[in-house]
């Protein structure tokens, strides 16, 4: 996708407001997009010309340096639309945070320029080949006096890439004789996407966030300058606060997904159900037992966004006071549980409140659970559990790893 002309977003004001109008305009044909796996250039391309994807750019750039409070509740306005456009951007929004913590000067000035301009960075980070998510074969090899290096692998599960301008690419540097003076370890490599050696295929087929482009990147040979490279450890091997960031847009997609089922089955029982005979009520918002769920619903609904509330306030003060990342681990780990519990269940209980016509193919209104239920496997929340109660009982602070 090309870069386009962005406008210029000044305060929290204004760019919610530029969220909750795209979020009514995105939310019309969601259903649809995902039925038809339509991918939303269109849509893409309206969000990047909105500004919304420069809001968190430092003030010293022009940007309106919005703290992760105020982003997460922008992703989730868009989440209760189309929960493939809001984590489309996710990536973007954690690698432009890497090069305000991780980058020189010289680097955010270039990339973060080109953000504020309108270009959208995608991921290239995960991989299959290793024992685990966090062994990374791609190498980054020196291949002229340390200067220039070249980019060999392939990666998978690649948010936005097909919508992207830059991709931010995960290597381990590969330099046995040290002549390149960097020291070993981790680097992200930012470059066009349309960089020569580059191949973005189109093969996601997820059960859900099926337009997300979250499809396969292949790196053969692929040429990067040494001021294209940004060390991750200043971001990750630090209580910076970059995990808990990324980790609290996660769980706002999961919050809007759940505030969007939620919606849906409101609307739908009010306008189509039918009321069960033995509730002796002419219409199903009437049925004690509907108005029961509902409720049970509501309460659900409303702790995880209050939780996420709650979390939001926590990384904006671990960005502030590094030595606070913990709590705002704590309460990002919360919040994503909650955020998933909330989205799987109301996604699923739609069904159940709005009956037997609420399940035709046509309405397609399984998605949002399709959604839910795919997000949500991003990390699992299992291990949430554990560094909560090991926070609890050994006083033992989560791990600076940048899922947590």
């Amino acid at each position: 996708m090309t870069a386009v002309a962005a406008a210029r977003i000044a305060s929290a004001e204004q760019a919610r407001a530029a969220a909750a109008e795209l979020a009514a305009e995105f939310a019309a044909g969601a259903a649809r997009r995902d039925a038809e796996r339509e991918l939303p250039f269109p849509e893409i391309r309206r969000l990047a010309a909105s500004g919304l994807l420069a809001v968190t750019v430092p003030a010293a750039l022009g940007g309106a340096d919005l703290p992760p409070s105020e982003l997460a509740e922008l992703v989730r306005l868009l989440a209760t639309a189309d929960p493939n456009i809001a984590q489309i951007p996710h990536s973007h929004f954690v690698y432009v945070n890497l090069l305000k913590l991780a980058a020189t000067s010289d680097q955010q000035r270039r990339y973060l320029t080109a953000v504020l301009d309108g270009a959208q960075i995608a991921n290239a980070q995960s991989e299959r080949g290793g024992a685990t998510i966090a062994d990374i074969a791609t190498t980054v090899s020196p291949i002229e006096a340390g200067q220039r290096f070249r980019i060999d692998g392939v990666k998978y599960y690649c948010t936005g890439s097909l919508f992207a301008d830059i991709l931010a690419v995960l290597t381990r540097l590969d330099d046995p004789t040290g002549r390149t003076g960097l020291p070993p370890g981790q680097y992200v490599a930012f470059l066009p996407a349309d960089s020569p050696g580059v191949r973005i295929v189109d093969d996601w087929n997820g059960l859900g966030q099926r337009t997300t482009g979250s499809g396969t990147v292949v790196f053969e040979g692929v040429a990067v300058e040494r001021d294209q490279l940004v060390a991750r450890s200043a971001a990750v091997d630090a209580p910076t606060g970059y995990g808990a960031a990324a980790q609290l847009l996660h769980a706002a997609i999961d919050a809007g997904i759940a505030r969007g089922a939620l919606t849906a089955a409101t609307d739908f029982v009010r306008e189509s159900s039918r009321p069960w005979f033995e509730a002796q009520v002419s219409r199903a918002i009437d049925d004690p037992l509907v108005i029961q769920r509902f409720g049970e619903l509501a309460v659900t609904l409303a702790a995880a966004e209050s939780t996420l509330r709650t979390a939001g306030t926590a990384v904006d003060a671990a960005l502030e006071s590094p030595e606070r990342a913990a709590d705002a681990s704590i309460a990002v780990a919360t919040a994503k549980v909650l955020a998933d519990r909330a989205a799987t269940e109301i996604s699923s209980a739609l069904f159940e409140v709005s009956g037997t016509r609420s399940a035709a193919a046509e309405l397609n209104l399984s998605h949002f659970w399709r959604n839910a239920r795919t997000h949500t496997l991003h990390d699992p929340v299992r291990w949430k559990y554990q560094h909560l109660g090991r926070t609890l009982l050994h006083g033992t602070p989560p791990p600076l790893h940048g899922v947590i």
